[in-house]
């Protein structure tokens, strides 16, 4: 499944994948893979990446367009 957020938010920002990759600690071709669901992201993946970019994972994941993380306390 392919999920255009995590693509988007890294062209918005100028990122480059092999960026994202270390923060994900994978290979650039691993961070790709992601991009193009060929691979799907691990929770573990998918948090680190939510939290670094400070949206939710439903965001993420195309489920909402409301990209602000959770918030427990409002």
């Amino acid at each position: 499944m392919v999920f255009p957020n995590i693509r988007n938010l890294r062209e918005d920002h100028d990122y480059r994948q092999r960026q994202l990759a270390e923060v994900l600690h994978v290979s650039q071709n691993t961070y790709s893979q992601y991009e193009t669901g060929v691979i799907e992201l691990t929770a573990e993946k998918l948090l680190l990446l939510a939290d670094f970019y400070n949206v939710s994972t439903d965001y993420l994941l195309g489920r909402t367009e409301d990209a602000a993380p959770f918030n427990p306390i409002k």
